[in-house]
């Protein structure tokens, strides 16, 4: 498959996109994914954890991993992480009702980021959580935890971007699928607990690389 049909993919499913609220909106149940890549990116790491709300205790957590069947191209991520990711969300038994995704959601150029194009093959109200600017522009921001700013691409504003602790560099969020722009950013906001990731892809990658969090966790369960 060549970039012209991959992109005519993107536009196509892009427009399936609901940026509205189309969820219940009393979550108990909160999700969180992370993708890495192992053995020089030939293995797809996909770690997807549940947790309650408002306790952000894990209820369940499944890492899958499964050769990667799809090369690095850079705006098309989604097709590459979303295999392991659908593989990870199958062992799940405790579906979660809201879910947030490391990466970008509707904050992408075809406006198709990983959190989008999963929200659509789960038809799951998903939240794009990115480390990274991937596009759009954005006015300068203060360094303190909750200073927030929208990112504009093209006169639309594709996302927010938000400083979610002190001193950090900022997040930035955008709508995945069934929520609008206005909750993806609540809802990070409420899962904020003191670090620069909220708890959902906090736990997810901490569970994907075995870091101290889970370590922990594993110790004490």
């Amino acid at each position: 498959m060549n970039l012209q049909q991959l992109k005519q993919i993107q536009q196509t499913l892009a427009k399936q996109i609901k940026l509205t609220d189309a969820f219940n909106q009393s979550v108990k149940f909160i999700g969180g994914t992370d993708v890495g890549f192992e053995n020089g990116g030939d293995i797809t790491r996909a770690a997807i954890v549940i947790l309650t709300y408002p306790d952000f205790n894990v209820v369940e957590y499944h890492i899958a991993r499964i050769k990667t069947q799809f090369p690095y191209i850079p705006g098309y991520l989604s097709f590459r992480e979303y295999p392991a990711l659908i593989e990870a969300w199958q062992q799940i038994t405790q579906k979660p009702d809201l879910l947030l995704v490391d990466g970008q959601g509707f904050a992408h150029p075809r406006r198709l980021g990983i959190a989008s194009h999963l929200g659509l093959l789960l038809d799951m109200p998903t939240i794009g959580v990115a480390k990274k600017r991937l596009c759009g522009q954005f006015e300068s921001l203060s360094k303190r935890a909750g200073s927030v700013t929208p990112l504009q691409d093209q006169q639309e504003q594709i996302g927010w971007v938000l400083c979610s602790k002190d001193n950090c560099n900022p997040l930035f969020i955008s709508a995945g699928h069934r929520i609008s722009q206005d909750s993806a950013l609540k809802w990070v906001n409420l899962c904020l607990r003191g670090y620069r990731l909220p708890e959902p892809t906090r736990w997810a990658d901490a569970i994907a690389s075995n870091k101290p969090l889970f370590k922990k966790f594993n110790h004490d369960s």
